[in-house]
């Protein structure tokens, strides 16, 4: 059976297998610092574009030809985004701004036109001899978004707001003993219902490993309640973790990678999870890596050391039985000098070179027990040089059925995307979706949007152009 793709110069769409791939016409970045894909709202694919001194949004229809793009009206005085939430019917974006030596935070909301529906000032942080660095989170069901800020490594202030009714749900500040931002600080959740969960770790070091635990903190905004928790790792060091919340069940649900004595690789895997109100029945299980598995892995570098290394925790996916399907990606940075360099002086201006490197992904199935269900190693080789790896790694497409890893097969200009579609049993089939040669894309995976179960939005950035490529399966 042959495979083809047809192109068909303009806007019409490319044919590609069983996707159908359609490119929007180029938008040239002049003054823009930054863009974020809103998603699919009356029919239109919506993008925000920060120009710094000015905030658009353009509007692409079926065709992902530009129909109509809209100037957005903020507070005059430095106005800056914190988040932009696309939803079903609207999108709301946050900000700050300054007014009479004041920081405030305030919100919009817009519907599909981008035409303002509300606006509401959420804070008014008083006079700030800084800027500070806002946080935001959002909610898994778009509901609820969540901003924070540490101030002077110690002090964490929190509001957590409502994105339906757009009210503000509550505001906080914690003051913890023995906290140090850059050495304990882990991660912030907030759940549909707008409460956070925040997690700390202590004494992640091999002198201390038999102290090692996470510290756990959940504010219960309506209540104005917080509960504090434990969770010791039983004298194993953390690699590298990621912490999520069970909105079904009502669980903190954590999964990682874990090392013996050196916390230069991993070996093995771990699974937690932990309901706030009863955490003493906490549990959590390990799971050590299997030689041929780390062979799989590592290839011709398994037989330099045990377990694997150079690997980050870059998902995790729920199960609806209560166990998860965690996601790591083996990815590396190499910095050397490429100035020519003389042996008798330093030269200050040299420059520096950059390479990443993003390969293997592979996948643990793991039951709501802790035990493993199956492993699965999906290979691939990415290398880039001072791009920031923007177009490397993977984006993941979820679907009832299965989930599948879209990539760039290499990082360069004439290349071809292919994906991997793995199965609820582990299976999974490789397939090449599409080639670039000559349409001048270069896809940006990592900051793609899922619109829906069989539609995604991915941006290509090249030679200062953007470009929208819209896949459906």
């Amino acid at each position: 059976m042959k495979k083809w793709v047809t192109l068909i110069l303009g806007l019409s769409p490319l044919l590609a297998f069983s996707q159908k791939i359609t490119v929007s016409e180029p938008i040239t970045l002049r003054s823009d610092i930054a863009y974020d894909l809103i998603g699919g709202l009356g029919g239109r694919t919506l993008l925000f574009r920060d120009k710094n001194t000015s905030f658009e949004v353009v509007a692409f229809d079926q065709r992902m030809q530009e129909t109509w793009s809209k100037e957005l009206e903020l507070d005059p005085r430095q106005p800056k985004p914190i988040g932009v939430v696309g939803r079903k019917m609207d999108f709301v974006l946050l900000y700050q701004f300054r007014m009479r030596s004041h920081t405030l935070v305030k919100a919009h909301k817009y519907g599909p036109g981008a035409n303002l529906l509300d606006s509401v000032a959420i804070m008014d942080l008083g006079t700030l001899f800084y800027s500070p660095n806002f946080v935001f989170e959002r909610s898994e069901d778009r509901s609820k978004g969540l901003i924070y800020y540490i101030e002077k490594q110690d002090l964490i202030k929190a509001f957590a707001f409502d994105l339906d009714n757009m009210k503000l749900l509550w505001e906080t500040a914690l003051q913890l003993e023995d906290f140090n931002a850059f050495q304990n600080f882990r991660q912030v959740i907030v759940d549909n219902e707008g409460n956070m969960t925040m997690i700390l770790e202590q004494d992640n070091y091999r002198s201390k490993r038999d102290a090692h635990l996470f510290e756990a903190y959940t504010f219960y905004g309506q209540s104005r309640e917080l509960l504090k928790y434990d969770l010791p790792m039983n004298g194993r060091l953390t690699y590298d973790v990621k912490f999520t919340f069970d909105n079904v069940n009502g669980l903190l649900v954590g999964g990682g990678l874990y090392s013996d004595k050196n916390l230069g690789r991993a070996d093995g895997f771990f699974y937690l999870s932990v309901d706030p109100y009863s955490p003493e029945h906490y549990r959590l299980a390990f799971s050590e890596f299997d030689e041929d598995f780390v062979a799989s892995v590592m290839g011709k570098e398994a037989d330099r050391a045990k377990g694997v290394s150079e690997v980050e925790v870059t998902d995790i996916v729920l199960r609806m039985d209560g166990g998860i399907l965690l996601v790591n990606e083996r990815n590396r940075t190499f910095e050397r000098r490429t100035a020519n360099m003389s042996r008798t002086f330093y030269d200050v201006n040299g420059r520096f070179a950059v390479d990443y490197y993003y390969d293997e992904v592979f996948v643990i199935s793991i039951h709501p027990n802790g035990e493993a269900h199956w492993k699965t190693v999906l290979h691939k080789k990415q290398y880039s040089q001072d791009d920031s790896g923007m177009y490397s790694s993977y984006f993941l497409f979820r679907t009832p059925t299965s989930l599948r890893f879209l990539f760039n097969d290499e990082i360069k200009y004439e290349n071809t995307v292919s994906e991997y579609v793995l199965k609820g049993n582990g299976d999974y089939e490789r397939n090449s979706l599409m080639s670039t040669e000559n349409l001048k894309l270069r896809l940006r995976f990592r900051d793609a949007l899922q619109v829906s179960n069989s539609e995604l939005i991915v941006p290509s950035e090249r030679r200062n152009r953007l470009r929208l490529v819209k896949l459906e399966f």
